[in-house]
């Protein structure tokens, strides 16, 4: 038998959601029939599946050893590099400028060095994070983009503040604003594009469509052109939807690829350029709180700026 307390960070999780992560190792249907049988119980008592776990609640599991996620000999986050940019920090929150090549998250290639791995090595070596003193919790982006995109990417400190973060990003409360360079010159200096987007799964590509249909999603796309010169464009664009690739598509179908987009635009000439990525960054956030955000309302009309975009330093240096 193993107990857990309820700490500040797994408050709010339901009891199934807990052993899961507790007992990685534990089927679904037999953690189920435990709760059932009262194997599984929340102070001594029988609890439901359903049941909301309290601070200073405790949770016992009557099950054999198995079942319990073994401790590594070391961290995985530990293999991440050590090198992080950071933009913003305070006690809840972190804003991490990510650097383009650089995965969010975890893939089928790239297990070790990845933003989110950096920013638990970051944390637990200035010692805000040890995982032996958490029963679920890590922590953990509340937002990504694409590797090959850079920019502000928002972690979380604790489980509140992730709950806050991602509500905020559904209910579209936080305003975040992107620079690109494209191909040409827009006809509308400023101007708000509507579109329909369709997803092809196996070649991880968009498609934009002239119709609404029950497969494909809306999305809006605003721009403002900065500057241009020799028939390239630097932009800011805000995200009134948020679609996979839709900066990249939805320029593109209009004529204006960005600048060293491989997949939506035409990579080889662009690397005679110096630009094999992208030029895209997420460059600025504000929190933009219309409703309470709990112990982050702090934040609210507070905006971050990262120091410096390569490919508009580049191409467009005289513009601030």
């Amino acid at each position: 038998m193993k107990s857990f307390t309820i700490r500040e960070n797994d408050k709010g999780q339901r009891l199934d959601k807990f052993i899961t992560k507790c007992c990685p190792m534990l089927p679904k249907a037999l953690m189920y029939k435990y709760i059932r049988l009262k194997r599984i119980k929340v102070n001594s008592k029988r609890a439901e599946i359903s049941t909301r776990l309290n601070e200073g609640d405790i949770v016992e599991a009557y099950i054999n050893d198995e079942f319990f996620e073994q401790k590594a000999p070391k961290y995985d986050f530990l293999s991440a590099a050590d090198k992080i940019t950071v933009v913003y920090e305070d006690e809840n929150i972190l804003l991490a400028d990510k650097k383009q090549g650089l995965l969010c998250h975890p893939d089928k290639n790239e297990y070790g060095d990845t933003l989110i791995g950096r920013i638990q090595r970051y944390l637990y070596e200035k010692g805000e994070y040890n995982p032996e003193n958490e029963n679920s919790f890590k922590p953990a982006l509340a937002n990504r983009i694409d590797r090959n995109t850079g920019g502000i990417v928002i972690a979380a400190k604790n489980a509140e503040a992730l709950r806050i973060l991602c509500d905020k990003i559904k209910s579209r409360e936080i305003d975040k604003r992107y620079l690109t360079i494209v191909h040409g010159v827009p006809k509308k200096r400023e101007d708000t594009l509507i579109g329909y987007l369709q997803k092809n799964e196996e070649k991880n590509k968009v498609y934009l469509q002239s119709k609404k249909t029950d497969e494909n999603l809306t999305i809006k796309t605003a721009y403002r052109v900065l500057a241009s010169h020799d028939n390239l464009s630097l932009l800011e664009i805000e995200l009134l939807t948020g679609r996979t690739h839709q900066i990249r598509a939805h320029m593109a179908s209009i004529g204006h690829a960005l600048l060293g987009d491989g997949k939506y635009g035409k990579l080889a000439a662009d690397k005679k350029l110096g630009f094999d990525k992208q030029a895209l960054y997420s460059y600025k956030l504000k929190f933009t709180f219309e409703t309470d955000a709990g112990i982050l309302n702090y934040l609210n009309g507070k905006e971050f700026e990262v120091e410096k975009v390569w490919f508009a330093e580049k191409l467009f240096p005289d513009v601030k």
